[in-house]
Order: C-alpha cells, then structure tokens, then sequence
C-alpha cells in the first residue's frame, strides 16, 4: 500500500511536471503572437537576406507591416489565434488537477499535435509557405506531443495502479 501510494505520488508528479510543459508552450506561443510585426521585424533586422530563411522573413515582414497600415482590422485574426492558445492551455488544468477524470484532454492534446502535419502541409503549400517554415511549424504538433504523449502514459499507470490496490477495490456486490 505505501508503495503504491508513492509510486501513485511519483507519477503524478511526472504528470504535472509534462503538462506544465504543454501549458507553458501554448501560453508562450499566444503571448508571442500578438507583437506579430515587432518580431518579424527584429527578425528581419537580424537575419541575412541572402539566405532563403531571410529572404521569406523580409518579404513575410513587409507583407505584414503593409497589411497592418493599410488593413489593421486583419491582425485581430492574429489577437484570436493568440487567445485561441492561451483558453487551451488553461484547459489543461483539469487534467492538472484531476489527470484520470480528465484524461479526454490529454488525448485531445495529442489529437490536435497530429492535427498540426495536415494543416501545416496543405495549407503552407496551397499559401506559397516555404517548406522549410512548414516543417518548422510541424515541429510544434512534433514536440508537443512527447510531453503529452508520457503524461498520457503515466495516468494510464496512475489508473492501473489504483487499480490493482486492495484498498482501492470495490466491494463485492452481496449475494442474495
């Protein structure tokens, strides 16, 4: 019993410390998307435009700069997508609070990391987006889902565990 109560601690433990790295991860790429153009121009002034990277930062810097002054109601699409990921990283505190009751985020999560290939793939292609930048954008779902994927793992065994534990059996329906 006190075994399987640490190993239940030590998992659980595992659990968060994943899904904290989920959490943060979306937290920080909604914070970074709303100063779109600020980066884009830090990142203009700072890389070659001799490379390919470079040469599709300018063009991506100017094309954004332009859209801002000439239609700035466009970068609202971006405050969304912004705000889209930090409501997601907030739904990951239930799983955080309760990892077996909300293991349906979890999966969710993982879903979604998968969801990344196709959408970077077909829409980078149908928009003119380098291959290279698609590929960057692929790394998010690729990432993403190794911390999901073991918190995953870990309520499975959390569950099992409590499981297999005697004191956590349920009683045997009495006989008539």
């Amino acid at each position: 019993m006190v075994q399987t109560k640490f190993r239940e601690t030590k998992l659980r433990r595992r659990i968060k410390r994943c899904l904290w790295t989920v959490i943060i991860g979306l937290a920080v790429s909604g914070v970074t998307a709303f100063p779109l153009e600020t980066e884009l121009k830090f990142l203009s002034d700072h890389v070659s435009s001799s490379s390919m990277m470079g040469t599709w930062l300018h063009a991506t810097y100017r094309a954004v700069k332009t859209t801002n002054q000439q239609f700035p109601t466009l970068s609202y699409g971006t405050d969304w997508l912004a705000f889209a990921h930090l409501v997601l990283a907030v739904l990951f505190v239930g799983p955080l609070r309760d990892p077996v009751k909300n293991i349906w985020v979890i999966q969710f999560g993982m879903i979604a990391c998968v969801g990344v290939f196709p959408l970077a793939f077909i829409a980078g292609s149908i928009r003119g987006i380098p291959f290279f930048w698609q590929l960057i954008d692929c790394s998010f779902g690729a990432i993403g889902i190794i911390p999901l994927y073991f918190s995953y793992e870990y309520v499975l065994q959390t569950e099992s565990n409590k499981k297999s534990d005697p004191q956590n059996a349920r009683p045997l329906p009495q006989q008539l």
